[in-house]
């Protein structure tokens, strides 16, 4: 389980991105690269880091299932991700 301070700095990153998306893609167009450094940090799609929707783990990241590996091996035991089988030869 991450901290909580992780997860709602990820959750703010999120709002600033969405914030600034229309001005970026305007600016980028416009080709003001002097403009878009004076933009947020943060501000920026590629700071942002995946992570696991249930407990904010963010290595093991599988992007298909939007979650770490062990929680898709937890869930996928439970049966709870449909189309997903155990393997087994």
């Amino acid at each position: 389980m991450a901290k909580k301070s992780k997860i709602e700095k990820l959750k703010r990153q999120q709002r600033t991105v969405e914030k600034y998306a229309a001005l970026r893609q305007k600016l980028k167009e416009e080709g003001d690269y002097q403009a878009l450094a004076k933009l947020p940090r943060d501000a920026s799609p590629t700071r942002l880091q995946n992570r696991d929707e249930t407990d904010g783990r963010p290595r093991g990241y599988m992007r298909k299932f939007g979650m770490s590996r062990i929680t898709f091996r937890q869930l996928a035991h439970e049966g709870k991700i449909p189309g997903v089988i155990k393997a087994s030869w």
